[in-house]
């Protein structure tokens, strides 16, 4: 081979790795962008691939497999279960006995301390304090037997509570609670109730790992993100302040994470726009920042009513790019077509209703805690 072959193989062996290591960038960058904004990784449902190997206009299209009921807590066909999500966490409760405000056995695991005196105030707040560093999201509940009602437990409330619920979040975005923290959680109900003195009752461990497992692998394979893009095209970009005005003009509102929140009445965000590029939307420095697109995020479990939301999504995406001069295109750069579009909105149905038959209404208060 002559030096110009040579140099000519080694130029293109050069430009086929750049492009390479920059869809590698731009996927790794999507991957922090939804840790960020939503916690736990999801997957995207633009970014996977049909497992039955079908193929829509030269990309693979995303294909939904509905989960196989687990067993344990959230088994929705089994009535007997106490820890059904089916029902409310009141009728989870003991029967005759008061249920705590709130607390949900479905998704945590409650002991209990039963004194014959009041609780002082000491004691409760250096309980309260040990369970909130178990690792997991925790939660008490305090029955004052003068007015025959449970309270949420807080700060200066003590001395009139003589029963106690603590609950342990078996589950969230960081994965189930593991042996450890459980134990940390248990070993400290046991020691509060010594003190005092009273009786403690912490339920079987064992039976909640299974269950936190159990229930953490069908919330991984329903956690998924719905994301487009709009890119600037002809290597063009978009400035910040420009980017601002449209997103607040939008209905969206740049908040102290960089990343603008599009949020319901009840102040629950619905969809996010974020940098298509590694550089977050601070607010003190977007003025002097470009970019060659932005991202738009769904958290699929934490909206309720998800087609609408997604249908809202795109038509917003759509007039950005509009105004911006720039394309509507999915994580692979490919337009997105009206074909890709529905076979979207089908996984969205299969999503929402797999987690509905696990008792997980989607953006329900219970998704919004096990999807945290």
């Amino acid at each position: 081979m002559s030096d110009l072959q040579i140099s000519l193989l080694a130029i293109g062996v050069l430009v086929v790795g750049a492009v390479y290591v920059y869809n590698w960038l731009q996927e790794r960058g999507l991957r922090r962008r939804l840790r960020e904004a939503f916690g736990r990784t999801h997957q995207d449902v633009l970014l996977r691939g049909d497992e039955d190997g079908a193929s829509l206009e030269g990309r693979l299209e995303p294909q939904f497999q509905p989960a196989v009921p687990a067993r344990g807590t959230h088994a929705a066909e089994d009535d007997a279960d106490p820890a059904s999500p089916t029902g409310s966490p009141e009728s989870a409760a003991e029967p005759g006995s008061p249920a705590g405000p709130g607390l949900d056995p479905a998704l945590e695991y409650v002991a209990e301390i039963e004194s014959s005196a009041a609780i002082a105030e000491p004691v409760i707040a250096e309980l309260t304090r040990k369970i909130s560093s178990c690792g997991k999201p925790s939660r008490a509940a305090g029955y004052d037997a003068a007015r025959g009602e449970w309270d949420d437990l807080a700060r200066g409330a003590g001395g009139r509570y003589t029963q106690l619920r603590l609950a342990l979040q078996l589950v969230n975005r960081a994965g189930p609670v593991n042996v450890a923290q459980l134990a940390t959680f248990c070993d400290a109900v046991k020691i509060c109730a010594e003190k005092i003195p009273a009786c403690a009752s912490c339920p079987d461990t064992q039976g909640a790992l299974e269950s936190a497992r159990e229930l953490d692998a069908f919330c991984a394979d329903v956690d998924v993100a719905v994301g487009v893009n709009v890119v600037a095209e002809n290597g063009g970009a978009f400035s910040g302040t420009r980017i601002r005005g449209l997103a607040e003009a939008a209905g969206f509102k740049l908040e102290p994470d960089g990343i603008f929140h599009y949020r319901d009445e009840q102040r629950h965000t619905l969809f996010t726009l974020d940098n298509h590029e590694p550089a977050p939307f601070l607010p003190e420095r977007i003025k002097g920042l470009s970019t060659h697109g932005i991202t738009l995020l769904m958290d699929v479990p934490r909206v309720a009513d998800g087609i609408r939301v997604f249908e809202r999504m795109l038509e917003i995406a759509a007039g950005l790019a509009a105004a911006l001069n720039g394309k509507l295109v999915d994580d692979n750069r490919a337009a997105l077509s009206d074909a890709g579009i529905t076979r979207i909105k089908e996984q969205l149905r299969s999503i929402h209703a797999a987690m509905k038959s696990r008792g997980i209404a989607p953006g329900s208060e219970r998704a919004r805690r096990l999807f945290s």
